[in-house]
């Protein structure tokens, strides 16, 4: 096997860390693109560019909140659908009555959280537009 244009490192450099300085190296580890701790260290003691992991709070926030309405807009539509099939199984106007007025909540629920999507989206186009 030949050595020609590899970098043969025969040097070792051993550092002692407390624990809090090892749980610093590990957290910008993990933040940067290396594979390996080895790699990262290197870069670092050599003074060479570290690559590193970016990401938009603002979209995490974003997503956060879209993943929250989802599923409150998912238990508002299976009320829908539980509705629905009610007003077909209904044989008495005083039930007919109490299932409008259910409905009417939920339509009023349902209404508000499409208010609170789009106002939501204009900010974040607001913001998104700036940069």
């Amino acid at each position: 096997m030949s050595t020609e244009g590899k970098d043969i490192r025969n040097y070792w450099l051993t550092v002692r860390l407390s624990e809090q300085e090892h749980s610093h190296l590990q957290q910008y580890f993990r933040e940067s693109t290396c594979r390996q701790l080895s790699d990262y260290v290197r870069k670092i003691v050599l003074n060479r560019p570290v690559n590193i992991k970016y990401r938009n709070v603002s979209v995490d926030d974003f997503l956060k909140e879209m993943l929250h309405l989802k599923k409150e807009l998912n238990a508002i539509g299976n009320n829908f659908n539980q509705a629905v099939h009610k007003l077909h199984t209904l044989d008495r106007i005083p039930e007919f009555q109490q299932w409008i007025l259910r409905t009417e909540q939920d339509k009023a629920i349902l209404f508000t959280k499409i208010d609170t999507i789009l106002s939501r989206l204009h900010e974040l186009y607001l913001i998104w537009s700036q940069s």
